[in-house]
């Protein structure tokens, strides 16, 4: 009896366990559904159509754990327009078809169609989603990603508060409105932004205007949708603040005013602090500094967004900077600082943006020490060219086109003959093209074809950056690679040097990160293992280059790929199967 009572009373307990351990993973999936539709809004004050989320722009903010199960159910309302999102900086290992790239790992979503994107989020760190159809991203389809480390794990810092902002610039015309100018004959350039957003937020001079538009009171500067976005702190205590970028085309510098930052955490990995007055940074990148409430308590501070890298001043346009209030408790959020907002550095200090790059090193205590040696080498030479008339960026002369049927769907089912099998050049006449002058790049071609990596290879990318078109004129690129982190081995100035620079590379502390970039006529080298099975796309993060062309896609143990969801499918050669 003795027995039959202690085998029950077993039974109960592992029933309790299980069924509290059943609700405690339960607890660590998170559930969204989303629906993506246009909607007028005013974020700089000037109304025009966005693409919003449940109503919002940015979107509603993942906030998850490390280990977490994220389930977005996804539905297109945008009624003429296909929609597909990418989760930034979540590698997607296991679940390569949610990786959320058109044409490299899905088909898009149609019209009133649903779509359901899973994943796990495995490490800790600040991440981003956006837009990846198009040049969508720019018309407000966007927002954070953060991700905490696991209960009973401390990070190598210590704050009171965690808040998050998204960077961004902003243009009044629409995302179909600049790809037809980039696809026009004569090339129609985009322009500089009309603004600068923090969180959403910006303010567009309405009285700059030149023309009367066709609807009164489009350009509203009393909009309360347009007031400065608010952070309220409280005296004496420390901010994390992750910033994060997604502008179109600028580089931004970030500073609030009068207050210094330790930056601790760049695209989810831990920095060995160093503090600066303000930080630069680039579309795709993500940054946690760490702020103290330690200024006079009786005003409020301008935090302040600015363009860098390319001039905020044209003939017919500025681009003001953006704004918002580090609003000190119990001061009234909207009572304007009494001061004149920064205005960062010079735009053409590409000293500053050199060095602060350089800076970056991994934490001491979390150093990932990165092969030191690696199999492959490919140099990626970032060219300009007119093909059939039409302007395009290239690399290597070969400008990046998307297939009809998304690489995932037609390596891993080997219909090769859907995309060029001819692999794209791995280099570029290193001794003789000069970087510094307009080239003519008469064979200049545009092809899809794909980097095939052989598994668990370690690949060594060189970004070599060269003049455009325009005479003494050369752009910063911000590169992102999906699928991966990969270490940044070093910077150089000119022309890369394949004999002596790599002797330079910091094999002791390199920095890992998503996102890079590489500065006027300059060079940034990076490693990573090619051990994520699936393909993955490579591009420059400026709405406009990735459009015209600047990326490539590598392929690496396809066939490690689990069978692909029948939700990817439904274009090109996958319609009606």
């Amino acid at each position: 009896m003795g027995v039959l009572r202690y085998s029950v009373l077993l039974f109960v307990l592992c029933f309790i366990v299980s069924s509290f351990v059943a609700q405690t993973a339960e607890a660590r999936v998170r559930r969204y559904k989303w629906e993506v539709k246009y909607e007028y809004r005013s974020p700089d004050c000037f109304k025009k159509l966005v693409i919003a989320i449940n109503g919002r722009t940015p979107g509603p903010s993942i906030i998850a754990q490390q280990g977490d199960t994220i389930i977005v159910e996804l539905k297109n309302s945008l009624l003429t327009e296909n929609v597909a999102i990418h989760w930034h900086g979540i590698r997607q290992i296991g679940t390569p078809w949610s990786d959320g790239t058109e044409g490299v790992s899905q088909c898009p979503i149609l019209p009133g169609d649903t779509f359901i994107y899973k994943f796990v989020v495995d490490r800790p760190g600040t991440y981003l989603y956006h837009a990846h159809y198009g040049m969508q991203r720019e018309a407000g389809l966007y927002g954070s990603i953060r991700v905490a480390v696991p209960d009973g794990v401390t990070e190598p810092f210590s704050y009171d508060y965690d808040r998050s902002i998204i960077l961004n610039d902003w243009y009044h015309r629409s995302a179909y409105e600049q790809a037809t100018r980039l696809s026009s004959r004569p090339f129609q350039w985009v322009g500089e932004p009309q603004s600068l957003l923090i969180q959403g937020k910006g303010r567009f001079n309405c009285s700059s205007l030149t023309t009367p538009s066709l609807e009164p009171g489009v350009c509203n500067a009393t909009n309360p949708e347009c007031s400065p976005y608010v952070i309220t702190v409280v005296p004496g205590k420390t901010y994390r603040l992750r910033i994060s970028s997604l502008t179109s085309l600028s580089a931004l510098n970030f500073e609030i005013e009068g207050h210094n930052m330790t930056v601790v955490e760049a695209d989810g990995h831990y920095v060995e602090p160093f503090v600066v007055k303000n930080i630069h940074i680039y579309s795709g990148e993500t940054y946690s500094v760490l702020l103290k409430a330690d200024q006079d308590p009786s005003r409020n501070y301008w935090a302040a967004s600015n363009i860098v890298s390319r001039p905020p001043v044209t003939a017919t346009s500025v681009t003001p900077p953006g704004l918002a209030i580090w609003n000190y408790y119990p001061n009234h959020p909207s009572k304007s600082p009494p001061t004149t907002p920064p205005t960062g550095p010079l735009w053409n200090d590409t000293e500053s943006r050199f060095a602060q790059s350089v800076a970056i090193k991994s934490h001491k205590g979390y150093i990932h020490p990165p092969p030191l040696t690696s199999d492959r080498v490919i140099i990626l030479l970032n060219t300009q060219n007119e093909i059939d008339g039409f302007r395009r960026w290239a690399v290597n002369n070969v400008s990046f086109t998307l297939p009809h049927t998304p690489y995932l769907i037609a390596l891993k089912e080997r219909k090769g003959h859907l995309f060029d099998q001819k692999p794209p050049p791995e280099n570029y006449d290193v001794a003789n093209y000069d970087i510094f002058k307009v080239q003519e790049n008469k064979n200049a071609t545009s092809s899809n074809g794909v980097y095939r990596l052989k598994f668990n290879s370690t690949v060594d990318i060189i970004l070599q950056n060269a003049n455009t078109m325009n005479p003494n004129n050369s752009e910063t690129h911000p590169w992102h690679l999906h699928g991966h982190d990969f270490w940044v081995m070093g910077y150089g100035k000119g022309k890369f040097d394949p004999i002596n620079d790599p002797k330079k590379y910091n094999l002791v502390d390199p920095i890992m990160k998503n996102t890079v970039a590489v500065q006027p006529y300059g060079w940034t080298a990076l490693r990573f293992v090619a051990d994520n099975p699936g393909v993955w796309a490579f591009h420059c993060h400026i709405e406009a280059h990735f459009y015209m062309g600047m990326g490539v896609v590598f392929e690496e143990g396809v066939e490690k790929v689990g069978q692909l969801p029948s939700s990817i499918k439904g274009c090109g050669e996958t319609r009606g199967h």
